[in-house]
């Protein structure tokens, strides 16, 4: 499939204990029920999800780098905690333009208000939060309209 089909779906720090992780805040399905999801959506648009998880700050920003470098079409983050503590994530959405949609499964803004701030969403053209995982199709869905990506039969 060629690169400029691909979207880039990143999750950052403790995403990779979705499912068990306070799940009375984050749901129960894991990260392999967010990756399905993320593969499924796509596919309805002719796109390919490229899902991929660190707990690494820097390796998020090398993702983010492999997806310019790789021409992708999009980007998908949920940074976690990242989003709230940052520069260089954003740095790096803002230095490869790459069409960027937030998302975090919680309602970032009803909770502590250390997490209210995001550097990260000043680099996206949107932000979903508090859809729990459902907010990742919800961002395909949007991103595919960004991009103008149509809907196959």
């Amino acid at each position: 499939m060629a690169s400029t089909q691909t979207i880039y779906v990143l999750n950052g720090p403790n995403l990779n204990l979705l499912g068990t992780r306070e799940p009375e805040t984050y749901g129960r399905a894991g990260l392999g029920d967010v990756e399905k999801l993320c593969a499924e959506t796509a596919a309805q648009f002719g796109l390919a999800a490229d899902c991929r998880q660190s707990n690494h700050e820097g390796e998020l920003v090398d993702f983010i780098h492999q997806a310019h470098a790789e021409q992708a079409a999009g980007i998908v983050l949920n940074a976690g905690a990242y989003s709230h503590t940052s520069i260089a994530l954003h740095d790096a959405l803002m230095a490869v333009k790459i069409p960027t949609v937030e998302v975090h499964i919680s309602n970032i803004h009803a909770r502590e208000s250390f997490r209210h701030h995001s550097f990260t969403a000043m680099a996206a053209f949107a932000t979903l939060c508090g859809f729990g995982i459902d907010g990742y199709r919800l961002a395909i869905n949007g991103l595919a309209a960004k991009i103008g990506a149509k809907a196959k039969a």
